[in-house]
């Protein structure tokens, strides 16, 4: 159900999560919980669209000043006696955080919060090296017992329910069978992972927010988890991707105003933890990322993606994300947002995903950064295509339907052939060509067009 096989499209997946309706059903109201809850935030926060103005000025100055705040915030760490480290993709990456740890000849690791380490694949490339990994997040812990990746940025098990949560604590925690209590399943999660902290060498987090000022990291939690990480084991290591860089401490507050609410509807969130400087006789690392993200600045039109905050918010709100499910999109940031990011990437792979929208700007609406989501899925589609990324059913498609709207004459007479296809036998209208039939009834055709029709009556008005 998990896998990221990049041969499947988002279409192939999207129809075996609609196999099962009832959790299709529960899926989407699941999610839209979580937009709900922002709506109702929000409204007690008068100021919320100058927050969201001010919010995107502040990052389009970083995109503009990228460089110069990236050796800004290395001096400032460096000076606080952290390690800072570069790597260039997501190879570099795995290759510094493995080195730290082998230096340190650390067996056991505890890791919180982290996309970036889910993007650059760092659990099997350290598992695969005899390093026991151990995700402390609730709902990360879930899916790597699970051995599934995230689902959503920050619910990432949101696509199973409390029974099968149960089922599998059972069988890896010896939990109650049958105990579905969520208060009794946190509480055996937490004593299980109260011992991987207690025994840790080193702990990994993700970072929200990187402070170019003070060389300081933010990171926003609402378990903790990652502040029993950074403060059990002697080493620890943050990984950031480049574009988390805010220019000065005063900033943050904008940042912190907004993420929670748009995430998960909450005013704020539980933890704001900050992290200067290494604990007495201990080493603080931060590993800066750019895995392609440098690429993605270069291009104008789309480089406003990485304001992005992965606060959630458009894929909470996107109607399609909340039908057909995280795994869908087989790339670990799903929703509008992914399915930008990735194909701007990696369009080989992801092609498909910028027509997995309906477009209708919603993800745009609740933005907290004011990205253009919507206008630049739309982009998108026509990058992709001039380039040779859509197939040749879609291409051809496309042409004949924009012959025939070229002209009024040769609409009219398209929608005649149509009207006479719409005519024909079932089984050869719902053929296995017709693959946007195969989950919906193509309506039945009116008597009269429109066109006949105002022909007929124009005279009579």
């Amino acid at each position: 159900m998990g896998d990221f096989n990049h041969h499947l499209t988002h279409a192939a997946r999207s129809a075996s999560f609609l196999e099962d309706e009832p959790r299709t059903n529960w899926h989407n109201g699941a999610v839209m919980n979580f937009r709900k809850k922002r709506d109702a935030t929000i409204k007690a926060i008068p100021e919320w669209e100058e927050l969201r103005s001010l919010a995107s000025s502040i990052k389009e100055n970083v995109l503009g000043n990228l460089d110069s705040y990236l050796e800004q915030f290395e001096k400032a760490a460096t000076e606080n006696g952290v390690r800072v480290h570069w790597a260039a993709d997501a190879a570099a990456h795995n290759s510094i955080v493995h080195e730290i740890l082998n230096r340190h000849q650390v067996t056991r690791i505890v890791k919180s919060k982290s996309i970036l380490t889910e993007e650059c694949g760092l659990n099997p490339y350290l598992e695969s090296r005899g390093i026991e990994v151990i995700d402390t997040d609730l709902g990360e812990r879930i899916i790597q017992m699970r051995d599934e990746p995230p689902s959503h940025i920050i619910a990432p098990a949101i696509h199973l329910k409390r029974e099968e949560v149960s089922e599998l604590f059972h069988d890896r925690l010896q939990t109650e069978k049958g105990n579905t209590d969520p208060t009794y399943l946190t509480r055996a999660a937490r004593l299980h992972l109260r011992e991987k902290f207690l025994k840790a060498q080193a702990a990994i987090t993700g970072v929200n927010f990187a402070v170019a000022e003070t060389g300081g990291v933010v990171i926003i939690t609402n378990e903790g988890n990652a502040d029993m990480g950074c403060n059990l084991p002697p080493v620890q290591i943050h990984c950031v991707g480049i574009e988390k860089i805010i220019p000065r401490w005063e900033h943050l507050g904008v940042f912190l105003r907004l993420l929670a609410p748009s995430a998960s509807g909450q005013k704020s969130s539980i933890y704001t933890s900050h992290y200067h400087q290494p604990k007495s006789g201990g080493e603080m690392h931060i590993v800066l990322v750019d895995n392609g993200r440098s690429d993605h600045l270069g291009s104008p039109d789309f480089r406003n993606t990485l304001k992005c905050i992965r606060c959630s918010a458009c894929i909470n709100t996107c109607p399609v994300y909340r039908r057909t499910g995280g795994y869908s999109y087989h790339s670990v940031v799903a929703g509008p947002i992914g399915s930008i990011l990735n194909p701007a990437r990696h369009p080989e792979q992801y092609n498909d995903l910028p027509f997995a929208s309906s477009l209708c700007g919603s993800c745009t609406d609740v933005c907290p950064v004011k990205i253009d989501i919507h206008h630049q899925l739309y982009h998108l589609r026509q990058t992709l295509t001039e380039k040779g990324y859509v197939t040749y059913v879609k291409k051809t498609i496309m042409k004949m339907a924009a012959g025939s709207m070229s002209h009024p004459g040769k609409f009219s007479r398209s929608m005649k052939w149509m009207k006479r296809l719409l005519g024909a036998p079932r089984w050869l209208l719902y053929s296995p060509f017709n693959v946007w039939g195969k989950t919906r009834e193509l309506p039945a055709p009116p008597a009269e067009s429109f066109s006949d029709w105002y022909l007929k009556n124009r005279k009579k008005t």
